[in-house]
């Protein structure tokens, strides 16, 4: 009996570990008109499908016909210009501060709104897995006072800002 109480008291002591890190919640609304228009990445967690961007990622959100949002995400490459449109839905319940963001159907994603500027000059997005994160401004660079606002949102949902890639705005290309 002996290995199975040190058993027990082993993985008792592991359990905290894993639950102090809370859950990542969204912002308490947002007001999608307000949020529609066009965003500046200033940074990211590195993702597969912007492996080919090299500068100047920006996000347009704009109101569709259907009630739905329409999305359009373009990066410079190499090459030219990578486009992206897709169409997102609000999550009923969490006051347009909760999406999912669809690009080809029929796969969606979360698409939370985690940080949020009083007067929209920044947004932090991410998911509840904390593997995504995008920070988002207004304007292609973002004063040093409020990027610490910004990472802060970010750092106080848990995400390990390590990961954060920085993205050039305004390459002259």
């Amino acid at each position: 009996m002996k290995p199975f109480f040190l058993l027990l008291a082993m993985s008792l002591s592991v359990v905290p570990a894993f639950a102090q890190q809370a859950p990542v919640v969204s912002v308490p609304s947002v007001d999608l008109a307000r949020y529609s228009g066009k965003w500046f990445e200033i940074a990211s967690f590195p993702m597969f499908f912007q492996r080919n961007c090299v500068a100047d990622t920006t996000a347009e959100y704009a109101p569709a016909p259907d009630g739905a949002i329409s999305v359009h995400n373009r990066c410079r490459t190499e090459s030219g210009f990578d486009d992206a449109n897709g169409k997102a839905t609000v999550v009923e319940g969490f006051a347009n501060s909760r999406l999912k963001v669809s690009f080809f159907w029929p796969f969606k994603a979360d698409y939370w709104v985690l940080g949020l500027d009083p007067e929209y000059r920044w947004a932090v997005v991410g998911n509840p897995n904390r593997k995504y994160l995008w920070l988002l401004s207004r304007t292609p660079q973002l004063p040093p006072a409020l990027l610490e606002s910004a990472l802060g949102s970010a750092r106080a949902q848990g995400f390990d800002l390590a990961q954060l890639r920085y993205t050039v705005q305004g390459a002259t290309r």
